[in-house]
């Protein structure tokens, strides 16, 4: 009988122990759920910008020179100086080649024996003809050469432009992209005019190239991958809002922000989209003030209304 008071008065010490807990466990739950509701999900907020929008595809120009100038040998005989080598720079005027033929050689020889203070040499120098950079260099010092044969080739700096392999169904927007800006891979950027189109197109690609001058006296080696923005469209005025800020179905037909009506309260706002570019998206509808406040981060999943609580300042596009 002893054992039996014992055993149920065990039991009822285990149960109140175990309800105190769970009560307190429960209760504890309840708390972080009010506290939840009570403060919101975070977010960040971000406020539409009015101004200029531009779609815009981004396309590759490569340097080239349309004309090279060919240093020949006037004379026949041997090359006695090469003064010059491939990759160089030169300037109209300079001294490139030296040409010493036997004729000469002999005669000078005989002339110097007969006066010393003649100094005859019988070297036939050869100048570039244009500025440029020596692009090709067919002989070496010593080497015999013919008159007339091409000792090397000079691209002609006047010539010096970028070539656009244009793709065709971009043409139509060639009346908005006269002027542009080319960026080169060390960050130099050079306004070029787009020019007349070759006559021919590319049967694989379907791209035409067209000429861009620049005006520059940097020197710029052909070959040289240049970056530019071909605007297809541009509107000024528009009010536009952070990609991050805008939000769709599943297929992407619906699309819509989330709005602040008050301090804490987010509401769905559908929206109708105008261009893009890799950064903002163009509202159309509805008209938005540039003083609204858009959920910028954290607007994802919340239902049509939402309690949120702003975790900062105001972002700038």
């Amino acid at each position: 009988m002893v054992q039996k008071k014992y055993f149920s008065l065990v039991c009822f010490l285990l149960t109140s122990f175990l309800y105190a807990c769970n009560n307190k466990a429960g209760n504890a739950n309840a708390n972080n759920a009010s506290d939840l509701v009570a403060t919101g999900t975070p977010v960040t907020i971000t406020h539409p910008v009015k101004g200029l929008m531009q779609e815009a595809v981004t396309l590759n120009a490569v340097s080239a020179f349309l004309l090279k100038s060919f240093v020949k040998a006037n004379a026949n005989g041997y090359l006695y100086k090469v003064n010059i080598h491939l990759g160089q720079y030169v300037q109209r005027g300079e001294p490139l080649f030296v040409i010493t033929t036997k004729e000469a050689k002999a005669i000078g020889n005989t002339i110097n024996q007969l006066d010393t203070t003649l100094n005859f040499s019988g070297n036939i120098i050869i100048h570039a003809p244009a500025n440029g950079y020596i692009t090709q260099l067919n002989y070496h010092a010593g080497d015999y050469v013919l008159d007339g044969e091409p000792l090397a080739a000079i691209t002609d700096n006047r010539s010096f432009v970028f070539l656009l392999d244009l793709p065709y169904e971009l043409k139509p927007y060639l009346p908005q992209n006269q002027y542009v800006n080319l960026l080169l891979p060390d960050g130099t950027q050079l306004n070029g005019t787009v020019g007349a189109p070759l006559p021919t197109v590319d049967p694989a690609s379907q791209t035409q190239s067209y000429i861009i001058h620049v005006n520059t006296s940097k020197q710029i080696p052909e070959n040289l991958i240049a970056k530019l923005h071909w605007i297809k469209v541009q509107k000024t005025n528009s009010i536009s809002l952070p990609k991050a800020a805008v939000l769709s179905d599943e297929v992407q037909s619906n699309f819509w922000v989330m709005k602040m009506i008050d301090s804490v309260t987010a509401v769905k706002v559908p929206i109708q989209r105008g261009i893009e570019n890799n950064e903002a998206v163009e509202i159309i509808t509805p008209v938005f003030k540039i003083t609204d406040t858009i959920l910028l981060t954290g607007n994802y999943g919340l239902p049509d209304t939402a309690k949120v609580a702003i975790n900062n300042s105001p972002l700038k596009q």
